[in-house]
Formats: C-alpha cells, structure tokens, sequence
C-alpha cells in the first residue's frame, strides 16, 4: 500500500512510503551557495570547517557541515540551521583575505530523502542522467523531470535531492507517483 502526504506548509515528515521506496521530507538545513577562487580555498575553508572539495561532484562532511563542489569556483554548504548566523559573519570578516560571494539559500530549497529497494529505479522517472554514474559519496547538479535539482548519493538505494521550494509539491506528487507504480512491480 502506497501513502501519499504532502503538506501545503512543506512540514518535514513521510511523503511516500511504499514496498519499493520510501520519500521523506527532510528538516531544513542551512544552505548556501558558495562561489570563490582558488586562492581563496584554503582560507575558507578554515572559516567554514570543512574541506571544500577540489572535484567536482565530490563532497566532504566535518560534523553536520557538508560540502558538494558543484562547478569550477562552486560548492553548495549545508549545515545545522543555527550554525548561518556564524558562517555568515565568519565568511565576512574573511572576505579581505578571500574574496567570494556567500549567498544564503535556506528559504529557497527543499530536500527529499529517498531511500528503498528501489530508490534507484524511483530516479529515473524523471531524471535524464544515469543515476549508477553517481558514486555513493558524491553529488551533482542535474534536473528532474525539468526542474533543477541538486542529488547527493548518501547510499547505494539513498538519496538525497535539493529541490526549489516552488517545485517541490509537483516533485512530491511525482516521487509518489513513482512509488506506487513501482510497488506494483515486486
């Protein structure tokens, strides 16, 4: 039997629950974008606490902060939701010695957690990329079913996916979607 819950005012709990995959609406985190030079990556990476990864796709984890590089001079940061206050300011008073842009995206995204014995199979309703050619570890920018979306690969059958607020119900109803339709397959 597939659930399906979603809730208007985004409430972080089950959204989809089926024998083939499970879909949860994660707590908020703290979230920013991320954009420097080269220079400037060892500097803040002191300040933030964390490895940004050199790779891009590649992630690194210092307590409850992660990083993903997701281009060139790009990484996206997450961490626990009282901790952007601090970041915000430490970045700032390291600007003159690392020059970046650190925007805080919190309000703008959600994130799914989807997890199951075909949490895989569950992607690739709308994701036009080979999930497989994500390395459990790693992450990427992508899209699903057009909408951007930012996929971190936590396990082989767990994924996260960083979703605009605004996208987020239709993503909901398709992730749901998908749950039931594969559920009927086992």
């Amino acid at each position: 039997m597939t659930q399906f819950t979603f809730s208007p005012d985004q409430t972080p709990g089950l959204v989809a629950e089926s024998a083939a995959a499970r879909v949860k609406l994660a707590a908020p985190v703290a979230r920013f974008s991320l954009r420097a030079r080269p220079a400037a990556r060892a500097t803040l990476a002191r300040v933030l606490g964390l490895t940004l990864p050199d790779r891009i796709g590649a992630r690194s984890r210092a307590e409850a902060r992660e990083a993903l590089r997701l281009g060139p001079d790009e990484w996206l940061i997450h961490a626990p939701e009282a901790e952007a206050p601090r970041l915000t300011a430490d970045c700032a008073a390291a600007y003159d010695a690392a020059p970046h842009s650190l925007v805080e995206i919190s309000d703008r995204e959600v994130t799914f957690a989807i997890s199951g014995p075909e949490a895989r199979d569950l992607l690739t309703l709308g994701l036009p990329r080979d999930v497989d050619s994500i390395a459990v570890g790693e992450g990427r920018r992508t899209v699903f079913d057009g909408q951007t979306v930012v996929l971190w690969r936590d396990e082989d059958q767990a994924f996260r996916m960083d979703v605009w607020r605004s996208f987020a119900p239709h993503v909901a109803h398709l992730l749901a979607t998908g749950c039931r339709e594969l559920a009927l397959e086992l």
